[in-house]
């Protein structure tokens, strides 16, 4: 299944922890990494006495079940010492499962697509760097939703590569 992960990190050096994130990542079974983009750099969402965020999304294959990819994602948060102590608050990492194939999905653990995607600049155009064309399900067209979502303050800061 082709799944799009958003990664953020505004502590700890956060362009490193994202790096290793996405290498740590990489040498998970039953996952590789097909398109990593560019590092970009946002104001804090909630919280204003917090440091600014790097973010990024990447693409990946995977035959986990999304709730095995969730509790994959939350094993590597919690290696970076991933803390959850506000809502919208600092941490050294974070890992949202933003899309998986074309699937919808609400339950207690899990929404797909990840709520709120479709108006945070931060995830729209890395997404919209790796994979311009896609229609985000139950939302619309990747490039109609960019219309209404301004880049705002979003700096892109940095390449990556695998």
């Amino acid at each position: 299944m082709l799944v799009y992960i958003g990664l953020g990190s505004n502590l700890q050096n956060p362009v490193q922890q994202i790096k290793t994130a996405i290498n740590d990542l990489h040498s998970l079974a039953g996952i590789t990494i097909i398109t990593v983009s560019s590092l970009y750099q946002s104001p804090p969402m909630g919280p204003a006495d917090q440091p600014d965020y790097i973010n990024a999304v990447i693409s990946l294959e995977t035959a986990l079940s999304p709730h095995q990819l969730l509790d994959a994602l939350q094993s590597v948060e919690q290696l970076h010492g991933r803390e959850r102590k506000r809502h919208w608050g600092e941490r050294t990492l974070d890992l949202d499962i933003l899309l998986y194939g074309d699937q919808i999905l609400d339950d207690e653990r899990l929404t797909i697509p990840h709520p709120g995607m479709h108006e945070r600049a931060f995830v729209l155009y890395p997404l919209a760097e790796i994979a311009p064309d896609i229609e985000i399900p139950g939302i619309g067209a990747l490039q109609q939703i960019l219309l209404s979502c301004p880049q705002g303050d979003l700096q892109q800061v940095d390449k990556i590569s695998l």
